[in-house]
């Protein structure tokens, strides 16, 4: 019998470059199953994208403040445990952040300076998840204000990540990784036998790994400011904005968050990183089975209470 390796395709999907891993003794027994979490991806691309008129995403923001639109239940319930995250995060974290007017921020080398308080306060007002309606008997969403979008660029990598796994999973797959540019699950052994692990990478040098971690059965996200921000007056704006503010977020560079779960690791990285070092890690350090490491403008770094780095 052919000894076990890692059998792995990269391909671009959900406007992400995604890598795809199983372990196998057999090529065609592996691109079988590669294929079909490819095609899942693809098939949750379709439902979540606001780049198609007709996807379910699309149809909510359209009605935006004139009526109920009746969804499948997939995306009924990613809604719901969206609007669970919201309130975990106390807004930090919000699905309605397509309401933001793409005039505001642009993140582009013609972007010279900040939008003033007011006018980015006043840019962000349709941003409030608390105006999702959710009717489950009718399956139905209602944003209640006209103008008010969701999208689920804050979550929709990880949670495609999971499906995927769990298609290779049931396919047969015992060990494997689904890496959603950055955002990536993992289960089962190397071929060596040895667990999974991942470098966390140096803020200041993107391709340096500054410490390792093994990940097996669990999940990682990490967001940064170091792949999309602007310089204005020597200072480094990252690309995520505050929902409550309109502004952006400075004082941290990158934030990892390492639990059982891509949604949740996807859906947690940005929040801490809004919320900041002390109010993040006070969160993360209340939720079970919830992990983050933290690296502020400075080059501390910060780690909630249970982590364990090599």
């Amino acid at each position: 019998m052919k000894p076990k390796q890692i059998f792995k395709v990269e391909t671009l999907l959900m406007g992400n470059r995604f890598e795809i891993s199983a372990i196998s003794n057999d090529k065609n027994w592996a691109t079988i199953r590669i294929n079909a979490a490819i095609d899942e991806i693809k098939r949750i691309e379709k439902l979540l994208t606001t780049f198609n008129d007709e996807s379910e995403t699309n149809l909510i923001n359209t009605y935006a403040g004139i009526e109920p639109v009746k969804v499948s239940e997939e995306t009924f319930n990613l809604i719901e445990r969206s609007i669970r995250i919201s309130d975990i995060t106390q807004g930090a974290f919000d699905i309605t952040y397509g309401s933001i007017d793409k005039s505001l921020w642009n993140f582009d080398t013609k972007m010279k300076s900040l939008p003033d308080a007011v006018t980015a306060k006043k840019m962000v007002r349709l941003i409030n998840y608390k105006n999702i309606i959710l009717d489950r008997k009718n399956s139905t969403v209602f944003l209640k204000e006209k103008g008010m979008r969701i999208g689920f660029g804050g979550i929709g990598k990880g949670y495609a990540a999971e499906m995927a796994k769990k298609v290779m999973k049931e396919m047969g797959v015992e060990s494997g990784v689904v890496n959603a540019s950055g955002d990536l699950t993992t289960w089962g052994l190397q071929p060596n036998g040895s667990e999974w692990t991942i470098g966390i990478a140096n803020p200041n040098l993107p391709d340096k790994v500054f410490s390792l971690m093994k990940i097996t059965g669990l999940a990682v996200a990490t967001s940064g400011n170091y792949e999309k921000f602007i310089m204005i007056d020597g200072k480094k704006y990252s690309h995520t904005i505050n929902p409550k503010t309109g502004l952006p977020v400075t004082g941290i560079k990158s934030v990892t968050i390492i639990t059982k779960n891509a949604e949740i690791a996807d859906a947690m990285a940005t929040p801490v990183t809004i919320m900041g070092v002390k109010q993040g890690l006070n969160m993360i350090n209340q939720i079970k089975d919830i992990e983050a490491i933290i690296i502020d403008d400075n080059n501390k770094m910060y780690t909630s209470k249970n982590i364990r780095l090599t």
